[in-house]
């Protein structure tokens, strides 16, 4: 299959890729404490209303962190 660039796409070395990528599970874990801060930081603006400024703002900062970094890549 041609590509706009003048390139081609070789199935085999694509499926490889994509199969290797799905069975990486190296950042698993990282993700997995990420989603736990998460639901802490979440829970406890819920519990304690004056913590919640502080949290909106961290999760603000973080939001436009991410959105450049992805802007970038």
């Amino acid at each position: 299959m041609a590509l706009p660039g003048g390139g081609t796409v070789n199935y085999i070395q694509l499926s490889t890729v994509l199969a290797r990528i799905w069975r990486d599970r190296r950042g698993q874990d990282l993700i997995e404490y990420a989603l736990m801060a998460g639901f802490v930081a979440v829970a406890a603006g819920a519990i304690m209303p004056g913590v919640a400024s502080s949290i909106s703002t961290i999760f603000s900062q973080i939001s436009s962190v991410l959105s450049v970094a992805a802007s970038q890549s």
